[in-house]
């Protein structure tokens, strides 16, 4: 699927920031126009995300207009804002497969693209990348320079702050554009701020600030009144008083839909010396109504028609897991005034927004920051509070340290409520949720569930709740299995799996979601399956049972298998001198791309047909 480029007379010059460069810059407005409308139309087509990239359409004709790409270097952050950067560098054409299993990358990624100066998926890490590249540019010394832009929410975590607070320290020379998409701008700030930005980055005020400051350097009172003076000067007319703090030059706001301008004042910025932060006020969803008045719904979107105002609704069999966490939650704290639900900014994806209604002063939404939303959950549980944190599989990982030092070391009753959990689909490597079970199996005190279909989940959030020390729940982005849900809650004993099969000869143990895998496959091989339901503590009984009565085990994980659930049968097998044989299924030790579930379930060979074969292969080695 291809777009005619006949209705993109303007974007059709364009297909690389070098022929971009080359039009004249009353091109610009137009060409940004049709940017907009041809991104608005590729991913109506393809899904994707939408609302981010419909907002900073002129930043990016603006910035690859005006700088060097890819010699200098763009960093952008997360990489929601991303598409219309991908429009311009050489991909126009492709847009209609991203997200797709071999097609664009849904994030900035390297090997897709020179352009794609680095990977990114998860938030507010660019700013630490562009310092470090602005340094090698420095050591360099060709004239490279470095921009990196921040934006949707990234500015929330403390990441960017530490790393603003170290460029602002070296004074290496770095641009950091701030798009700021969470405000209005009026036609005042919109006017008085591009005015100002144009003359406080202009060579003429420069070359006045940087001349008094060699002026007065020998003589401190002065210069102490002067630096004051420009110091309460510009606080009264521009609100960036904590970055100049950090040691950052602020200039802004500026209107982020005025690509002219925008052009003229990185121009000037591009000339500047030292750490510099460009605050750009954007829309986000600009161009599209119904994404600017509801930005959250149409930040991610499946195939949808533009002309109707809105997006289709989704074909559902039943429940989200999603949303069986956000009922469980609601259910249990009308029964526990001491629940309180922890959240670093997944209020909608992770199933919360009628908790948070309903409950609101037992509701904390932290923002981007992971590792404080565990801390600040281990601070409430060390007072007596029982705490929830929900959390993406992939966002745990950037709270590790304090998943470790916070919670396990002091044994503190938290649950965690691990959403998409295993192999996500679309949005590819960067949020796989592959890698949890390893990295919390090793930790100490930790318990890890892994339910296999809706109800079971609904039970183990309770088990895990009831639980005197950390409890970890993990289950699968999308739709359950249509399982009946029982309204009654009650706690599972832990670390006991069960068996729903019996067979001969091969037992399949089952953790997670892949049970009707695993259930098919043992119809086919008349192969005894357990569902196992914990990781941690492992029913040794039940595996040391199995492991008398059949010649093979096979282990079956959503997950990746070094480290995982797997190795722990094979540490139980080893440390109690079984002899059994044991086939450890799961996702292998490599980045699992972009694609839908199922298409990744049968690439890795971890459903129904794929078990069997895996199987079949491994016996016949024998």
């Amino acid at each position: 699927m291809t777009l005619d480029l006949a209705h993109y007379p303007t974007l059709a010059l364009a297909d690389t920031p070098q022929q971009l460069r080359e039009l004249p810059q009353d091109k610009l407005r137009q060409l940004a126009k049709e940017l907009r409308q041809y991104l608005l139309t590729s991913v109506s087509q393809s899904s994707g995300h939408f609302a981010s990239g419909l907002g900073t359409v002129e930043l990016t004709v603006a910035l690859h207009y005006v700088y060097n790409t890819p010699f200098d270097r763009l960093i952008w952050d997360v990489g929601h804002q991303a598409y219309p950067h991908k429009i311009l560098t050489g991909r126009r054409d492709r847009m209609p497969s991203i997200r797709q299993k071999n097609g664009l990358h849904p994030f900035p990624w390297p090997p897709e693209s020179e352009f794609d100066t680095f990977a990114v998926g998860h938030s507010s890490t660019s700013i630490s990348a562009a310092l470090g590249m602005a340094v090698a540019a420095e050591k360099e010394a060709q004239g490279r320079k470095v921009v990196a832009v921040i934006g949707d929410g990234a500015m929330t975590a403390g990441m960017a702050f530490e790393a603003m607070n170290h460029a602002g320290d070296i004074k290496k020379d770095l641009l950091v554009v701030l798009n700021d998409n969470e405000m209005s701008i009026s036609e005042n700030v919109g006017a008085l701020n591009s005015h100002l930005a144009r003359l406080l980055t202009g060579r003429f005020f420069n070359s006045i600030r940087d001349g008094g400051k060699k002026l007065l350097s020998n003589m401190p009172p002065i210069k102490e009144f002067a630096s004051r003076a420009e110091e309460h000067l510009k606080g009264m007319v521009v609100p960036g008083t904590i970055f100049e703090e950090l040691g950052f030059n602020y200039i802004g706001p500026i209107d982020g839909h005025d690509v002219n301008g925008m052009v003229d004042t990185l121009r000037n910025m591009r000339q500047m010396s030292g750490p510099h932060i460009l605050h750009v006020v954007t829309k986000k969803g600009k161009g599209y109504e119904e994404a600017e008045k509801d930005p959250i719904k149409f930040h991610a979107v499946p195939k949808f028609n533009p002309s109707e105002n809105s997006l289709p609704k989704a074909k559902s069999t039943g429940p989200s897991f999603s949303g069986i966490f956000g009922d469980w939650l609601c259910d249990m704290a009308a029964k526990d005034d001491k629940l309180m639900a922890v959240t670093p900014a997944m209020r909608e994806g992770s199933g919360m927004v009628k908790f948070s209604q309903q409950f609101p002063e037992q509701y904390f939404d932290v923002a981007i920051a992971e590792q404080h939303a565990v801390t600040f959950a281990a601070g409430l549980a060390k007072e007596g509070y029982n705490a929830v944190v929900a959390i993406y599989s992939t966002f745990l990982q950037r709270a590790y340290d304090q998943l470790i030092h916070d919670v396990a070391l002091q044994n503190l009753p938290i649950l965690f409520a691990i959403d998409r959990a295993g192999v996500v689909g679309a949005d590819g490597p960067t949020h796989q949720g592959v890698f949890d079970i390893p990295f919390m199996r090793c930790i100490p005190n930790m318990v890890i569930m892994t339910p296999s279909d809706e109800n079971q989940c609904r039970q183990m959030l309770y088990t895990g709740h009831l639980h005197n020390g950390p409890a970890a729940v993990r289950y699968p982005r999308g739709q359950g299995m249509g399982t009946a849900l029982e309204a009654e809650m009650t706690a599972l004993p832990l670390g006991k799996g069960h068996v729903l099969r019996k067979g001969a000869n091969i037992a399949i143990l089952n953790f997670g979601t892949l049970l009707p895998g695993a259930l098919q496959a043992a119809e086919q091989i008349n192969a005894t399956v357990a569902d196992m339901r914990f990781v941690k503590p492992l029913d040794e009984a039940l595996l040391a049972e199995l492991a008398k009565d059949h010649e093979l085990l096979v282990t079956l994980e959503d997950g990746a298998v070094m480290g995982g659930a797997g190795s722990a049968v094979g540490e139980c097998l080893h440390r109690q001198q079984l002899a059994c044989r044991l086939l450890t299924l799961g996702l292998p030790d490599s980045f699992i791309m972009q694609g839908t579930q199922e298409q990744m379930y049968a690439e890795h060979q971890i459903d129904g047909p794929g078990i069997v074969a895996q199987i079949q292969a491994f016996n016949e080695k024998v």
